[in-house]
């Protein structure tokens, strides 16, 4: 009989997370979790009045260097562990990626609190590909506390690079992608806001970073005061929104001899949507909920396939836009995903021509060509008896397709959505254009030099 033959290596993960990561996170057996809430009787997903975190917590101003953390995903070393990173083509997996970020960012939160408040993903930033990957190496996670002011947000700056050799520092072309993280704490007990540590800048170099971290912020506040919820399309907003309705009437007139063009669709045709009861193997470090990593892999996954069908092509990852956590997943309860193309833009027109839906006065354009594919994900969860639902984020995911394709709102509630991603898409080329926190230079250009190791 032939002896099995076991592999030597090391377990380096559980769930899609790298080990060392994920012993940070989850550190209670769920069984054990499951039975200590049976046994008390108290369900520590619900509000209570009684606040757990104490009232006299050393709030000293932190370093950025007190939250520092590293680590090192040896892929090139271990052909098991890079199994867990892989997909169908060879390529590295950003899904899993996503993953390692969101529970890197936890353990940096926690560095910088401390144990006796809940930490929480409240918003991603931002995440952007500086250089493709074309090899399979090691890869370093690194990041740390940017910005905090004492208030109970921080916000968390993240690099992933190829991994230096021995006593070297990582170079600027190694650098792979950058993100930043918007982290909350609460009080476990009341789940109402807490004031954490504030940063305290030291050298130019983290004074910089907070300065960029402060100008982010604002940047939010701003866009909050200005959404849709708040604020009526503008005058050029509206005369594009007339305009694409102008061009659909033209589309249906019978006298008329102008035509959609197949390359332009409509937007309720580009929908995907799926569903998934949430399992405790996804939960974070306080057992009951499901951790923002988790959803990051989920909607980027989902964003990619829709992209591709839309596409009929292979989409290429350019950013994560800023996209927000609304509310928390609870561990068995049933996740709602609904992707769709939001807005479309042809890397050869200024976005004030986005509106002419691939038609320039009855004259077809060029066959071939890219474009910029934004897919917005929105979430909702419901509990298994399906009696109460409640949204939990939006996530927006821009791609590069190699098509000259576009999309064309019908609905009210559509142009909304349009209105809505051209907008985001705005403002990220005007952090970009006043050299602000978003930098790298041509987004397009490098996904179009080499996006084939990390396109999934």
């Amino acid at each position: 009989m032939a002896k099995r033959q076991l592999h030597p290596s090391p377990t380096w993960q559980t769930d899609g997370v790298f080990k060392e990561l994920t012993e940070m996170r989850v550190r209670t057996p769920w069984i054990e979790a499951l039975r200590k809430k049976e046994e008390e009787g108290i369900d520590p997903t619900q509000r209570s009045n009684n606040p757990a975190t104490p009232s006299n917590r050393d709030l000293t101003p932190k370093r950025m260097l007190d939250s520092y953390h590293r680590v090192v995903i040896p892929l090139a070393q271990d052909p098991w562990l890079l199994d867990n990173y892989l997909n169908a083509n060879g390529q590295i997996r950003l899904g899993t990626i996503f993953m390692d970020l969101d529970a890197l960012s936890g353990v940096i939160a926690y560095k910088h609190t401390g144990e006796s408040v809940t930490t929480v993903t409240a918003a991603v930033d931002r995440i952007t590909i500086n250089h493709p990957l074309k090899e399979l190496c090691d890869l370093e996670l690194s990041g740390q506390v940017t910005f905090a002011t004492g208030r109970s947000s921080m916000e968390i700056s993240i690099q992933v690079a190829k991994a230096p050799e021995k006593g070297a520092s990582v170079q600027k072309e190694d650098v792979l992608m950058t993100c930043a993280f918007t982290m909350v704490s609460l009080d476990p007990n009341t789940k109402k806001p807490v004031a954490i540590c504030p940063v305290k800048v030291e050298s130019d170099e983290e004074k910089r970073l907070f300065a960029a971290g402060e100008k982010n912020y604002k940047m939010k506040k701003a866009r909050a005061k200005t959404g849709l919820r708040k604020q009526t399309p503008n005058d050029e907003e509206s005369d594009l929104i007339h305009a694409m309705w102008l061009r659909q009437l033209d589309y249906h007139d019978p006298n008329n001899p102008l035509r959609k063009p197949p390359q332009t669709h409509y937007m309720s045709s580009t929908t995907l949507s799926s569903s998934q009861i949430m399992q405790p193997q996804y939960r974070n470090r306080h057992n009951f909920m499901i951790f923002g990593g988790y959803l990051l892999k989920t909607t980027f996954e989902l964003a990619f396939c829709c992209a591709a069908a839309f596409s009929h092509s292979r989409p290429t990852f350019l950013s994560l836009d800023p996209s927000t956590f609304e509310n928390p997943v609870p561990v068995g309860s049933v996740l709602y995903l609904k992707a769709t193309v939001a807005y479309t833009e042809s890397v050869n027109d200024s976005p004030s021509d986005a509106h002419l839906a691939s038609e320039k006065d009855g004259e077809k354009r060029k066959e071939g060509g890219s474009t910029k594919v934004q897919i917005r994900v929105d979430s909702k969860v419901r509990d298994i008896e399906h009696g109460s639902t409640k949204p939990t984020g939006q996530f927006n995911y821009t791609f590069l397709v190699d098509r000259d394709i576009s999309v064309m709102p019908q609905t009210y509630e559509e142009f909304m959505i349009w209105v809505d991603a051209r907008r985001r898409v705005e403002s990220v080329r005007g952090s970009i254009d006043a050299g602000g926190r978003m930098e790298g230079g041509d987004e397009t250009k490098k996904g179009r030099d080499d996006g084939r190791r990390i396109t999934e």
